[in-house]
């Protein structure tokens, strides 16, 4: 569902769902599956328009990753810079 058009990144915590994904050794079919246990229904795809900023990524969505990942929304939602991953 686009909610509005929007030219650039759609969130600024894409980055960093990424770079700890891929620290954590998950794939993004890995990450959809353990964040669906946590109530969030969403998939592989989903998460690869999050990583690469083409979708919004709702509050209660942020919180739930944070919680997957290990993180605090704050850190999701710190200055990213981009690594080659």
């Amino acid at each position: 569902m686009k909610l509005y058009r929007y030219k650039g990144r759609c969130n600024v915590s894409g980055v960093n769902i990424k770079v700890l994904r891929i620290a954590a050794g998950l794939s993004q079919e890995q990450l959809a599956a353990r964040l669906q246990t946590k109530g969030l229904q969403i998939t592989q795809k989903q998460i690869s328009r999050i990583e690469t900023g083409e979708r919004v990524l709702a509050d209660f969505e942020l919180m739930i990753f944070a919680r997957v990942l290990g993180t605090s929304a704050d850190g999701l939602l710190s200055e990213c810079r981009p690594r080659r991953v």
